[in-house]
């Protein structure tokens, strides 16, 4: 079975630049970090990035420092690490804010149990809450307030404030890990989580999060889920072979999409929200017109591809995370082959591709030139040492 179709010369697809890694710092028997990044992402406005290092710990790093970092702090770009110690000093415990010289500054996050998932929210003061008695509210969210959210094991989700590092909200009503989070992109601060108990739940964060809605209709785990750009439709995926599409507006199903043969773990709209991307432990990306329930392209990893049948079971080429570019015209992939691969929605085969080992997720910065991706840790001798690379690779095909 082979990667690429027979058409596709390994050898002449492009290399994307790997520009660095960042490394979780961990202390013999330190429980706090260093395993599985199942979650990167990037601030909506470009100055922050956010991963998860494995256990209770995620790192706020200021995104054009953390660049400068890369190309500064070690001559050879092509395997530079990017060391926490290089960017600031650590408190002793590695709980605390951490101030750099000038603005903005870096924090260590301290969540208290394994984060699962990550996301930014950013406030538009127009967008006033759904509820209507407001006067008594503990937060008022101007137009520069940034919020990171995480999703733990325990079933609850805590809000951050990015800039001062400060715990805001403890949101407390799942029975199971929070696997996914994501904020409406309108700026009303309405954020959605997806679960393993089945449900996705709707916060709104300017009602000192209280929860509006609870979705339910997945029969077994909720993987992700995504906003359209206009904020009007939730896709959502998990454990199943369904791909949900919900009205935000009435809080409805609005139908399920058909076309996966296995899990459906990753889901993400185009910037112009004419397409939705879906990825699948079927080795497929499936690339849709949700307006009209078609398929568009299928963007596959296996060749020949697996019969529905043996598509349903494990194989090497589970994919496990899908982004679309801000230009709207490419997409990577993650899968279990040790590759990213890199397309363009008017292709079938990808334009380029770079290794990466036990690869999770992925997200493209707020430009489209670098690409971040989390993954596990590499070996027993490596989680020990407190190595957990976080990968990051410019895609040179159509840069």
């Amino acid at each position: 079975m082979a990667s690429f179709p027979d058409t596709v010369n390994e050898n002449d697809l492009g290399q994307a630049k790997f520009i660095g890694e960042l490394l979780a710092p961990t202390a013999p028997f330190d429980q706090k970090s260093g395993r599985e990044a199942w979650s990167v992402a990037f601030s909506p406005n470009g100055s922050y990035f956010a991963w998860s290092q494995g256990h209770r710990i995620v790192r706020l790093i200021p995104w054009t420092k953390c660049l400068k970092s890369f190309s500064i702090d070690h001559g050879d770009e092509e395997t530079g690490a990017l060391n926490p110690w290089n960017l600031s000093r650590h408190n002793s415990d590695r709980s605390q804010t951490i101030t750099l010289d000038g603005d903005p500054r870096e924090h260590t996050l301290d969540c208290g149990d394994i984060v699962w998932s990550l996301a930014f929210g950013s406030s538009v003061p127009e967008k006033e809450s759904r509820c209507v008695n407001i006067e008594w509210h503990h937060f008022k969210f101007g137009q520069n307030h940034l919020l990171l959210a995480t999703g733990l094991n325990n079933g609850r989700i805590k809000i951050w404030d990015v800039y001062t590092g400060k715990l805001l909200l403890n949101l407390m009503d799942h029975s199971d890990v929070v696997r996914d989070l994501t904020f409406a992109p309108d700026g009303s601060l309405m954020l959605v989580s997806a679960s393993r108990d089945k449900t996705l739940r709707i916060w709104d964060l300017k009602d000192d999060g209280n929860m509006v809605k609870v979705l339910r209709g997945h029969q077994n785990w909720v993987y992700c889920s995504a906003f359209s750009p206009d904020s009007s439709i939730l896709c959502s995926v998990g454990s199943g072979k369904s791909v949900f599409l919900w009205n935000m507006d009435k809080y409805t199903l609005i139908q399920k999409l058909e076309g996966h043969h296995n899990d459906v773990v990753s889901c993400e709209f185009s910037p112009d929200g004419a397409l939705l991307a879906t990825a699948s432990y079927d080795t497929r990306v499936i690339v849709w017109d949700h307006h009209n329930a078609t398929i568009l392209l299928e963007l596959g990893h296996l060749f020949p591809p697996p019969s529905p049948i043996f598509a349903g079971g494990a194989n090497d080429r589970w994919v496990r995370s899908v982004s679309f570019s801000p230009d709207g015209r490419h997409i990577a992939s993650i899968t279990d082959d040790r590759l990213i691969r890199f397309w363009s929605i008017e292709e079938k085969a990808p334009q380029a591709i770079a290794s990466l080992s036990n690869g999770l997720c992925c997200s493209f910065s707020t430009d489209g030139k670098v690409l971040a991706a989390g993954q596990t840790a590499l070996s027993e001798c490596i989680i020990q040492e407190g190595v957990h690379p976080f990968k990051a690779a410019a895609k040179t095909a159509w840069s």
